[in-house]
Order: structure tokens, then C-alpha cells, then sequence
């Protein structure tokens, strides 16, 4: 199956990231659910607001 050969060579490549996101203590996953909350904000006011009504909503939601 070649892309389950690509993705075991682009694991093999970076061998030490891999390794270092399977034991280290630290996560990453709180910083990722705001910037996707902060991104639903931004769609769902796209064309809508100006910038100081978004920055209100990120603020405050």
C-alpha cells in the first residue's frame, strides 16, 4: 500500500519529533482549542463586524 509506505518513511524522517510527542510530560491540545475557538469566531463573523467587534468576542467568549 503506498500511502501506508509514505506515511511510515515521513514517521521515519522525523523520528525525533515522533518520539519526543510520545513521552514527553507537556501537551500542546489547550493552546490548539483556542486558536480552533478563536477560528469559529472569526467564520462566523466574516463579513459581518470589523475587527473591534471581533476582538470583543475573543476577549470575552
Amino acid at each position: 500500500m503506498p500511502s501506508l509506505r509514505t506515511l511510515a518513511a515521513g514517521i521515519d524522517r522525523d523520528i525525533d519529533a515522533v518520539t519526543a510527542g510520545l513521552t514527553l510530560p507537556w501537551s500542546s491540545g489547550a493552546v490548539e482549542g483556542h486558536v480552533n475557538r478563536i477560528k469559529m469566531l472569526k467564520r462566523q463573523m466574516f463579513g459581518r463586524a470589523g475587527f473591534k467587534l471581533l476582538r470583543k468576542r475573543v476577549l470575552l467568549a
